[in-house]
């Protein structure tokens, strides 16, 4: 959700089943004031909830955004969701920062990954 472009850009690992994903899908409104603060802190605070696995975030030229969210079992999901600074914010954004937004809760009941080896250099002597 933030901008890390220092880091290196990696998917949230595959975890082992089963674990939930909210699927947060957006289109926002032009007046933003605010919403990177909030999200920032959005960001900070769900990292305290215990089962919470991992977000990833990508956004379309044509501005859709798309979050998922990672969480161990339904209890961590129940509370974000039930989080009070996390209801603010969404209260916030249908009034100020989104045009559209769907959001889908699904049971992970398949989960593998790829990483690509790192070639190692020849080792000199």
């Amino acid at each position: 959700m933030s901008d890390h472009s220092e880091a290196p850009v990696m998917p949230v690992e595959a975890y082992e089943p089963p674990y939930y994903a909210a699927v947060f899908t957006t289109v926002r409104t032009q007046d933003q004031s605010g919403f990177s603060e909030t999200n920032a802190r959005m960001e900070d605070l769900v990292k305290d909830i215990s089962g919470f696995l991992g977000m990833d975030h990508a956004q379309t030229p044509g501005g859709l955004g798309i979050t998922v969210a990672y969480f161990r079992d339904a209890d961590a999901l129940t509370e974000w969701r039930s989080n009070a600074e996390h209801r603010a914010a969404q209260t916030r954004g249908r009034a100020e920062w989104y045009e559209s937004y769907t959001l889908h809760v699904a049971k992970v009941e398949r989960s593998h990954g790829f990483v690509r080896a790192v070639p190692q250099s020849p080792t000199a002597g």
